[in-house]
């Protein structure tokens, strides 16, 4: 669980970092990044929400 923590911390910062460049400097390369990194950071915290709910029950 603490390294499905770590993924989504990075995934985290490289959406913050990316959506930061699209938003101060209008970079659209920054943009299509930052989207990935949702996706990513999405199923990230699905992972979690259900290993949480297996680590509750047991």
């Amino acid at each position: 669980m603490n390294e499905l923590i770590e993924k989504i911390n990075a995934s985290y910062e490289a959406l913050k970092a990316d959506a930061e460049l699209q938003a101060e400097k209008g970079n659209k390369a920054a943009g299509t990044r930052a989207r990935k990194a949702s996706l990513e950071l999405e199923k990230l915290l699905k992972e979690f929400r259900k290993a949480s709910l297996e680590a509750s029950k047991g």
